[in-house]
């Protein structure tokens, strides 16, 4: 093997990345080597390389956290997975494992988590370490580059529905069908709720009436009062996947009495606040919450959903060398789907 791999390196806040041949990293005790296969494109990755959190993140920095891959080596005292099979790497690289939020299965909050992609080296390469214990292992033969965005995407929404506490046959609004939101349609669906699909793009809302939605609404076209036009009462829960602050502020509205509104998509800069009428929220008993990427189980139970094929994301195969370009059309929001950096 050789000593070094080709990786995509942001050096500064706001530069490009940087196509470069780096060190092959070797795992150390409880890690393991993964020789990645492919890495989906999050627009996570873009707030990291655009500084958009209070927290900025470590540099050098190897983006990516939607990893699939094979292992390929491990550290002292690690003998699972074993060496060969496939693995799935997501946004949370670890957790301290004796906090009371990992303790009560919360450990998506834990205080000492670190982040692939972000506070440690990710997938935009050839290779990368991980924790043993905080990687998915997946059945042999799986399409790996289909799988990526469940790393990701997956787990983030699946774990939102489950947040949001609505029962099957219930309706859900899934307001921005894009890497996430497409994903998120199909896991509503699977999970026996009844879906409304919320965009700015006729092309994404056609893409959600081909997985089951049954209400389409164009986010340009007073959403709240159309909705409710075709859902009299409105909806009992909101998946908020996209980044534009008015989607938050109009999930609220969305709401029958009892429903919850979940916060997933994450504006950057300044737009990080909403505007919530306190009356309607305690009157009418309102709920807004929270969801924050995924534990291991959310991970696990994510994955099988795709192993069963009933969800699927649509993927757009890129390369690594691309990454730049990508971020260019991901500004604009013109991707459809998840892009996947096919790495090997």
């Amino acid at each position: 093997m050789s000593e070094t791999m080709k990786a995509a390196v942001l050096h500064a806040v706001g530069e490009p990345l940087r196509i470069e041949q780096v060190p092959i990293p070797q795992p150390g005790p409880g890690e393991i080597l993964i020789r990645i296969a492919a890495c989906g494109v999050c627009h996570s990755d873009l707030h990291a390389v655009d500084g958009d959190w209070s927290a900025l993140p470590t540099l050098p920095l190897i983006p990516g956290h939607e990893i699939t891959g094979h292992v390929v080596a491990h550290g002292q005292d690690v003998s699972e997975p074993p060496l060969g099979a496939a693995v799935g790497m997501p946004w949370m690289y670890s957790a301290c494992g004796t906090c009371e939020f990992c303790l009560g299965g919360m450990e998506t909050i834990c205080a000492r988590r670190e982040s692939t992609g972000y506070s440690k080296q990710g997938g935009y390469a050839e290779y990368m370490v991980a924790p043993a214990a905080f990687v998915a292992t997946l059945e042999p033969g799986v399409d790996l580059y289909a799988l990526a965005p469940i790393l990701c995407a997956g787990v983030t929404t699946y774990r939102g529905l489950t947040r949001s506490r609505a029962r099957p046959g219930q309706w859900v609004a899934v307001m921005g069908i894009g890497g996430l939101g497409h994903v998120a349609v199909q896991y509503a669906i699977a999970m026996g709720l009844r879906v409304a699909a919320i965009d700015v793009s006729a092309d994404k809302l056609e893409l959600a009436r081909s997985y089951g939605a049954e209400c389409l609404v164009n986010a340009l076209d007073n959403p709240v009062e159309t909705l409710k036009q075709q859902i009299p009462g409105g909806v009992h829960a909101v998946l908020v996947t996209a980044t534009a602050n008015a989607a938050f502020e109009q999930s609220v509205k969305m709401l029958r009495p009892g429903g919850t509104a979940v916060f997933i998509g994450l504006p950057g800069g300044d737009a990080d606040t909403v505007r919530a009428s306190i009356s309607s929220i305690s009157g009418w008993e309102l709920s807004i919450t929270g969801s924050n990427i995924g534990t291991r189980q959310d991970l696990n139970d994510a994955v099988a959903f795709a192993a069963r094929g009933q969800v699927k994301a649509q993927v757009n195969l890129e390369r690594l060398e691309d990454i730049n370009d990508i971020f260019a059309r991901m500004r604009q929001g013109q991707l459809v789907g998840r892009t996947v950096l096919k790495i090997a």
